[in-house]
């Protein structure tokens, strides 16, 4: 059994904080903290750990309690939009596993941060039964100063928890879902309204790629502005084609790109798929790569 989790955290400015969560993680017995990057613009870390369900479990609590220890959303400022301390905790069916393990992994999980840390959790994704609560940015919008009046609104008590948000942690999102790419592109200006009307001409949300989230954000300390993504099905919206499209946009403003990143870890296929359309392989195969030929051993 190998559950992935990517827990999301509204601290990237702190590098022993972001420190301190990491080895919370990894004193968990069978666990694998597999990579876990910050980002200070943002103010924000992401996590990748893997393991079976009760190994992963007990890492997620352990980082939330290192994460209510020392967070406080109050004075948190940061341009990535976040509604807790520890913002979303997706849980991945990787190998030996159902998306029906992972959708009772995160009920019994969110149950469990509810009743340790008095945190109002939400249910999202595979793990939520409600159509207005499935995605992440309609349970996040406006974000943990609007938390509060949010909550007192007709269908938004959370399924676990206060009906008030947590003082200083707000509340979190817990769900299931498949594999996505966080996937973000820099361009070399200082306009965010370029940023905003690429993210709104290539998201689903608008009208542009299925299986695109995105959205434009300013990075201040750098002077330049991003299309932030995740690509949530990468064989139907590749990462190319999403690139390319982000591309053209820009150039219609006289703007280039300056750079794109991955936020965390990302399936060899689809950077696989890159190499194939950016180099024109002909009949390209995955067995083609050595170090899949020598896992196979075929």
């Amino acid at each position: 059994m190998l559950i992935e989790c990517i827990p999301n955290v509204s601290e990237g400015r702190r590098p022993h904080v972001v420190a301190a969560m990491a080895d919370a993680i990894r004193r968990v017995a069978g666990v694998r903290l597999l990579d876990h990057s910050s980002d200070a613009s943002h103010n924000r870390s992401v996590f990748t750990l893997v393991g079976d369900a009760a190994g992963v479990e007990q890492a997620v609590l352990a980082l939330f309690e290192r994460a209510v220890a020392d967070i406080d959303l109050r004075t948190h400022r940061g341009e990535h939009p976040r509604l807790g301390a520890v913002d979303v905790v997706p849980f991945v069916p990787i190998e030996g596993v159902t998306m029906a393990d992972c959708v009772a992994l995160a009920k019994k999980a969110g149950a469990a941060i509810a009743e340790r840390f008095h945190i109002p959790v939400y249910l999202y994704e595979e793990a939520s039964a409600d159509p207005a609560r499935k995605n992440l940015e309609d349970i996040r919008r406006g974000e943990f100063e609007g938390l509060a009046k949010k909550m007192t609104a007709a269908g938004w008590a959370p399924d676990f928890g206060p009906s008030a948000p947590h003082p200083s942690a707000g509340a979190s999102v817990v769900g299931a879902r498949m594999p996505l790419i966080a996937y973000n592109i820099n361009l070399a200006t200082d306009r965010i309204d370029v940023a905003k009307k690429i993210a709104a001409a290539i998201r689903q949300s608008s009208g542009g790629f299925r299986y695109v989230k995105a959205a434009g954000f300013k990075l201040e300390d750098r002077g330049v502005v991003q299309v932030s993504m995740n690509l949530t099905n990468f064989e139907k919206t590749p990462i190319f084609r999403v690139f390319e499209a982000v591309k053209r946009e820009a150039a219609r403003y006289g703007v280039s790109i300056l750079e794109s990143e991955i936020v965390g870890l990302i399936p060899s296929a689809a950077l696989a798929g890159a190499a194939e359309f950016y180099l024109q392989l002909e009949g390209f195969k995955p067995d083609q790569v050595l170090e899949n030929k020598l896992r196979t051993g075929n």
